[in-house]
């Protein structure tokens, strides 16, 4: 009867390794080391695992002098592991070296240590076939140093502590070099981007166009193996006598061309297969100019900004396919009788494709659902009582999504659910006090512990404040209440809600700016000043979290008819689109997400402005004098009040017509 030792049992090949391990009828028991903070994923994982009879946990970490483990357990291990299977290791091609030298190379410094101290039958140390490097040609099983260059510091930190294995003669030792290891074969089971899975996304964009004809280049082989291969052949091996002292690739037998491999994936995504394919001969020049041009200026930032848009590390590029051959026949002979074969990758390509799709796209949270883009979104809506706010949700709640409605009167908000709910839709309640930061605080918190998910924002509560500076002099706190609702309340809510969007790498931010900020609005300096602030904060914040997805839209708000203007009276008289249209302009905003959101009108001011704004002072400067101060802003004014209507000079009026929906 066998004992066993594993450290890195809650890792990939691990798991898939116990489960091997504890059915076999040879198998006494399994102790598996593992780290304080994963007992609870350790747990998880042996309810599905045979025989958890077998089972023993013992802490501690590879790191560590003795792996941290107790006196008491060293005892208890001491003269008693037949079998001490190294698994634990840091697999990540962009790690850093300092990372890389301490996780694998230090951490199998360690485990060497160990399994002389307990005196362990015989150490298994789980490699890699990075140790190969660039060699050039077929790297058997009997190879090591031959001169090889290691490109990444992952290459060199596994040479490195396969070096540390082979060099000690204190205990006996095995070695594994596994190729690239995707998914279980039967279930897609995966538990990190890796490999093939980088160009995953790549390939999700690409199913959008089936019938694109596709020139695939030669740019060499790659050898993929899925996991639960890997781990049964180690797990045979490992208890076969007479084997130590040797290395065995546990690889496919035959390298796989590039194309074929994509090809295999593209057929799972619905992306279009390679239908020619340009040759070694064609793709040699142009890899090199490629790498000669990533000296020049802006090259490199214009190739790693398109790559972190679809998820790959720059870091990964030189190491999808591999320069040696990698020779079995030992390996194959060793399991000669146990009846494992590699699988041939297009049997199971769809079925990792399939579970990469439910479980490891990073960007699944941007699918939409049926019915359209806003199917099924929750869309956060402040100021949702009245209004644009009001009628935006209903849009909102009728295209299928779920509006989440923020206010302070939580009557009104209760009505505006009762009407969604009535036409058949869904809506949540959230009142609060924007202005309040710990009142915002706790409500971002109770919306992500009841929500499954946050995926857009509208910042659409706001306050208008229609005064000239001549009469603001004495008015400081005018301009501190507009940056309290306009600015500071919708900077709250994003910061709030940021963190959620970028784990799941998506997230819509809308902000209900004004047609003010396009152009100059003479007795706006509050409000517009306000609103300013949010579109330059949202610019910034776009392209900080521009990787992760994470997109923002200024709606450019026209004069709309809504409660907030009514004490300005004059506005009676002028042209003014109603909440229905404005919240068309919020809903082409979710739909579409561009940058920007405006009227004909406003893009016409903007470019005059860009333009000539020295002219378009002086026609501001005609709009400040002959538009009036209203008498809620404390101005005696020149408006005729008549019944049922709002004069104003001639003058006025060919303004309000010529700039139609603009703030005066």
């Amino acid at each position: 009867m066998a004992t066993y030792l594993v450290t890195g049992a809650t890792g990939l090949i691990g798991r898939h390794l116990v489960a091997e391990l504890l059915p076999r009828a040879d198998t006494d028991r399994v102790w598996v080391l593992v780290r304080e903070p994963s007992r609870d994923r350790l747990a998880t994982l042996a309810q599905r695992w045979p025989n958890p009879e077998k089972l023993r946990t013992v802490v501690g970490d590879v790191r560590e002098p003795e792996l941290g483990l107790a006196p008491e357990v060293l005892a208890t291990l001491s003269g008693a592991v037949d079998h001490l299977v190294h698994l634990a290791a840091l697999y990540d091609l962009t790690a850093g070296e300092e990372a890389s030298l301490a996780a694998n190379v230090a951490g199998t410094a360690n485990v060497v240590a160990l399994a002389a101290a307990i005196q362990a039958g015989c150490l298994h140390h789980v490699s890699s076939v990075a140790v190969a490097g660039d060699y050039r040609g077929t790297f058997t099983e009997d190879m090591f140093d031959a001169g090889q260059r290691l490109p990444t510091p992952y290459h060199r930190s596994k040479f490195e502590s396969e070096r540390l294995v082979r060099t000690q003669t204190s205990v006996a030792w095995r070695i594994y070099r596994p190729s690239i290891v995707v998914g279980h074969s039967v279930t897609g089971e995966m538990d990190k981007i890796d490999g093939p899975y980088y160009l995953f996304p790549a390939l999700a964009r690409l199913g959008r166009l089936p019938g694109l004809p596709l020139v695939f280049p030669d740019i060499g082989d790659t050898n993929i193996v899925p996991v639960d291969h890997v781990a049964a052949a180690l797990a045979y091996l490992a208890g076969q006598p007479g084997l130590d002292g040797r290395t065995f690739h546990l690889v496919n037998p035959q390298p796989q061309a590039a194309r074929t491999v994509y090809d295999c994936f593209a057929r799972a995504a619905g992306a279009p297969v390679a239908t020619a394919e340009l040759t070694r001969r064609l793709t040699g020049p142009l890899v090199g100019l490629a790498r000669l041009t990533e000296h020049v200026p802006g090259v490199t930032i214009a190739r790693d900004a398109v790559l972190d848009r679809l998820g790959i590390p720059p870091e990964v590029l030189g190491v999808l396919t591999f320069e040696p051959v990698f020779d079995n026949a030992r390996t194959r002979a060793a399991l000669a009788g146990s009846g494992l074969e590699v699988p041939d990758l297009a049997g199971y390509a769809r079925t990792l494709w399939r579970y990469w799709e439910r479980h490891l796209d990073p960007f699944r949270a941007r699918r939409s659902g049926g019915r359209g883009v806003l199917d099924g979104r929750r869309i956060v809506i402040t100021g949702a009582s009245s209004g644009i706010g009001r009628v935006t949700a209903l849009k909102v709640a009728a295209a299928g999504g779920i509006p989440l409605l923020v206010a302070r009167r939580a009557e009104e908000l209760a009505e505006v659910r009762a009407e969604i709910e009535a036409a058949g839709g869904h809506a949540d309640c959230y009142p609060c006090d924007l202005t309040d930061a710990e009142a915002v605080h706790k409500t971002v918190e109770r919306m992500l512990t009841e929500q499954p998910a946050v995926d857009m924002l509208v910042n659409n509560a706001g306050r208008s404040i229609r005064r000239s500076i001549q009469l603001s002099y004495d008015r400081m706190h005018d301009f501190e209440r507009a940056m309290a609702i306009n600015y500071f309340a919708a900077v709250r809510l994003v910061l709030g809600l940021l963190p959620h969007m970028v784990e799941r790498r998506f997230g819509h931010i809308v902000n209900v700016s004004s047609m003010g900020v396009q152009g100059v609005a003479p007795r706006f300096s509050a409000y517009v000043a306000s609103k300013a602030a949010l579109d330059y904060f949202s610019r910034i914040a776009a392209t900080e979290t521009h990787g992760a997805g994470i997109t923002f839209t200024t709606v450019h708000m026209p004069l709309v008819r809504t409660p907030m203007i009514r004490p300005t009276r004059f506005y009676d008289a002028l042209p003014a689109r109603s909440p229905e249209q404005a919240a068309e302009l919020v809903l082409t905003a979710l739909r579409d997400r561009p940058k920007q959101v405006s009227t004909p009108t406003g893009y016409l001011i903007q470019a005059a402005y860009t333009m000539a704004p020295g002219l378009v002072d002086a026609v501001a400067y005609q709009g400040y004098r002959i538009f009036p101060d209203s008498t809620a802003a404390g101005g005696t004014g020149r408006v005729r009040l008549g019944k049922g209507e709002r004069h104003l000079s001639a003058a006025a009026t060919a303004l309000a017509r010529l700039t139609r929906g603009f703030h005066w």
